[in-house]
């Protein structure tokens, strides 16, 4: 039904303008943090648990010495107790026998398809699902939406812009996202199919927090396949090698050594500059970000009061069914209601309900 309606407002040229803002959310899941475990979070409380039983042994020994009457009562409270802490300690080996059965070694009793995740707004963790949106830039209505149990956003992008561009019926697209959708083969993925990606490179240089030039700071001569450092000096290509899956080309200068300023460049005889074999692609994303020098501007508008509408009609509980289908499908509800109303606005009553009429004709 969802598919049904974006249909429909492509049929109403709506999505004239072929440009999407992609982001995720977390929501909360029906499942409480108490009840979602990690082998981390076992540890911390088998060691609260040890804490609070030594702690009660001690004051039991105590008791025990003193023995006056009124204590008789204490001291049976504080068996119950170390018997009560002696049981969770049992449950928290029989979890953490459990854990070790979960291919992503989280268990979640409550849902067991929600997992923990960081929440970067908040900055803690929540207990639920990651909703990945594509939302159309000009009219704000959703275009594409997944419900994911995986925290990450780095291989996403591709999927979401396809989906995008396949529900606005468009051969070409632009999606904008931020920088934790940066990812070297989703990029490339994007490229490919011709839809131009526009996510701001994450700021991790090592050598620039320590006040160094980073790669950025040397020229990439394409004619000549070699790298012009700040000192003037060129680094050409030695080997490629592979990492983390990539073609990666290394080059390097033989005057590093000698070099006046390389206290400035690397602490190590040589600066080594890698290049992605499609490295162009890259260059060409950055140069479509400082042309566009308002588009995480554009994403937020676009994209990040869509959450906020959401997660304000749904209720501080968020999801209200568990497991992942039954959730995709209480956030297509969502979606779709979300997307009436914004048709509403656009059009009106009367002509959206024209609309849906002929679309059921």
């Amino acid at each position: 039904m969802c598919r049904r309606f974006v249909v429909l407002c492509r049929e109403l040229k709506l999505f004239s303008q072929a440009m999407v803002a992609i982001d995720s959310s977390k929501f909360k899941a029906v499942n409480s943090r108490d009840r979602n475990f990690t082998p981390g979070k076992i540890d911390r409380r088998q060691q609260q648990i040890e804490q609070s039983i030594r702690r009660y042994l001690d004051a039991l020994e105590t008791a025990d010495r003193t023995q006056p009457a009124e204590l008789e009562a204490k001291t049976e409270r504080l068996q119950d107790k170390i018997k009560t802490l002696r049981e969770q300690m049992r449950r928290m080996e029989w979890i953490k026998d459990r854990l070790t059965r979960e291919p992503d070694a989280q268990l979640s009793l409550t849902d067991r398809d929600a997992r923990s995740m960081m929440s970067q707004a908040k900055g803690t963790g929540v207990v639920g699902y990651n909703v990945q949106t594509a939302v159309d830039a000009k009219h704000h209505l959703i275009v594409a939406h997944e419900v994911t149990n995986v925290g990450s956003d780095r291989a996403q992008l591709s999927k979401m812009a396809l989906a995008a561009r396949e529900a606005m019926g468009k051969t070409r697209l632009q999606a904008i996202a931020d920088r934790g959708y940066y990812n070297a083969p989703e990029l490339k993925a994007c490229d490919d199919v011709g839809i131009a990606a526009c996510v701001p490179k994450p700021m991790t240089s090592n050598a620039k927090a320590d006040g160094r030039f980073d790669k950025s700071d040397f020229i990439y001569i394409a004619r000549d396949d070699e790298y012009q450092c700040p000192a003037g000096q060129r680094a050409i290509y030695r080997f490629t090698g592979e990492e983390n899956g990539l073609q990666l080309r290394r080059y390097w200068s033989s005057a590093c050594p000698q070099c006046p300023i390389k206290a400035k460049c690397t602490p190590s005889q040589y600066r080594r500059i890698s290049r992605w074999e499609h490295e162009a692609v890259l260059e060409a994303v950055q140069r479509r970000m400082d042309k566009h020098l308002d588009a995480m501007t554009l994403r937020r508008r676009t994209i990040e009061h869509v959450f906020g509408t959401l997660k304000h009609w749904m209720g501080s509980a968020h999801f209200l069914t568990r497991r992942l289908t039954n959730v995709t499908t209480e956030m297509s509800l969502h979606v779709l209601a979300y997307n009436l109303k914004r048709l509403i606005s656009i059009l009106g009553i009367a002509r959206t309900m024209k609309a849906m009429q002929l679309a059921g004709a």
